[in-house]
């Protein structure tokens, strides 16, 4: 059963991509990152020497500072940050910079849905700009359940709120991985499959779950391409190869 939705996208449709990257000046790092009507601009700053309280000092560090459009953060947005700050983490090489500390500051600039998926893209894409040391890319994206068990991809803000249930998720962007920390060669990893980040809000069956991931998998294709596109046509020439 197909569920008509208000922009007249269909159920797998996302809405358009657009992510520039070195928006702002001071920053070692920044990017844009829009999905339809939702903005986040996301600054990486450091890595700074030294690590926070109850960090681990031999490896590199993260902290998240979300900044909402209007308004004090409140516990969602606290969620927000150690979401983020989790899934960094997990995509980052901790142990190239240890006992340092990377800045990344989300700026909402409009919430019109998928608000956190929006976010993480931001972040990876500012990482990348920032040169961070990192095993691969992610990509992350909202699914939503309808009352029938119908599952729509980058909803609305309207639509999050209708519908019963949604599930945020983060997938790695590549199918080879890049060297990890444990050995310096790069690794034979297939990661079609592999999933970074889940957050679900809402009640949904297990088969409803699963049907938000075999979605959500089917759709990081075209999310992937984006940003690689989007990266590589934003790398800064190499000085040595110019004029």
């Amino acid at each position: 059963m197909e569920i008509d939705r208000a922009d007249g996208r269909t159920a797998n449709q996302l809405r358009p991509l657009a992510c520039s990257r070195n928006v702002l000046n001071r920053a070692h790092g920044s990017a844009s990152w829009s999905q339809g009507e939702t903005k986040v601009l996301a600054a990486v700053y450091g890595p700074k020497a030294g690590t926070n309280k109850n960090e681990n000092p031999e490896k590199a560090c993260f902290e998240v500072i979300w900044k909402p459009k209007t308004g004090q953060i409140g516990k969602a947005e606290k969620e927000y940050e150690m979401i983020l700050k989790r899934t960094i983490q997990s995509i980052c090489l901790l142990n190239v910079n240890p006992n340092t500390t990377t800045s990344i500051i989300i700026q909402v600039v409009h919430d019109d849905g998928a608000l956190l998926p929006c976010a993480i893209n931001a972040a990876c894409a500012a990482l990348v700009d920032a040169s961070i040391p990192m095993k691969h890319l992610a990509v992350a994206i909202c699914c939503c359940v309808a009352q029938n068990g119908y599952v729509i991809l980058d909803p609305s803000k309207l639509e999050e709120q209708t519908f019963k249930a949604f599930a945020y998720l983060v997938f790695p962007n590549s199918i080879i991985s890049l060297p990890s920390e444990a050995s310096p060669k790069p690794v034979s990893e297939p990661m079609e499959h592999g999933i970074i980040t889940s957050v679900t809000r809402g009640v949904m069956p297990v088969d409803d779950y699963f049907h938000c991931l075999d979605r959500g998998r089917a759709a990081t294709s075209k999310l992937s391409d984006f940003l690689r596109k989007n990266l590589h046509l934003q790398t800064p020439t190499d000085p040595s190869k110019a004029g």
